[in-house]
């Protein structure tokens, strides 16, 4: 249980309430603490993986506990994000893509197991993990930069929302990849 993937997967979720006071309320200050954080959360999502996988550490507290930190840590920060209207808008939408289609193949994953079947996670999912992480990490960002005044540097949020768009759309797509393999087993 006390394995280092699974004290790093750990690490992740109890970060999750400091991640939302840092951006409670935030300042430029709190926003760049919180960019801080998020990004060392994202280096520990990679390296739990791996080192689970290359020292033979996988364990099913780490299986279970892995997809649970990550959309955690997703959710939460889409969350404030739309709190404090660094995500507004239309762009609203494509958060709630994102969040929707986290908890349904959440659900599904539950289901599956219960059958027994195994949904592996696909190269475009992935790709959609990297966008979403890039895009959430960007506009975390972003609200330092427009919080410190910092307006050469505008650019971030973009580079956020475009990202956001993009991890929207392979949700999507990814989603109902995961949803139709499903299917063939809700007889």
């Amino acid at each position: 249980m006390f394995t280092l993937p699974n004290l790093l997967t750990m690490s992740r979720i109890f970060a999750v309430p400091v991640l939302v006071a840092l951006l409670w309320n935030a300042g430029w200050l709190g926003y760049l603490a919180a960019f801080v954080l998020y990004c060392l959360v994202g280096i520990t999502d990679y390296l739990d993986g791996y080192l689970a996988r290359s020292r033979g550490m996988v364990s099913k507290l780490g299986i279970f506990l892995d997809p649970i930190a990550d959309k955690i840590m997703i959710a939460s920060v889409i969350v404030m994000l739309i709190f404090t209207r660094d995500i507004e808008g239309w762009h609203v939408i494509a958060a709630l893509i994102i969040l929707l289609r986290e908890i349904t193949v959440s659900g599904l994953r539950e289901f599956l197991a219960g059958l027994q079947v195994s949904v592996p996670v696909t190269k475009l999912a992935k790709w959609k993990t990297a966008f979403q992480m890039i895009s959430l990490g960007a506009l975390i960002l972003a609200g330092s930069v427009s919080h410190a005044g910092w307006e050469q540097f505008a650019w971030v949020e973009w580079v956020g929302l475009v990202s956001l768009w993009l991890a929207a759309g392979l949700t999507l797509v990814t989603g109902w990849d995961y949803l139709r393999a499903g299917l063939k087993h809700m007889d």
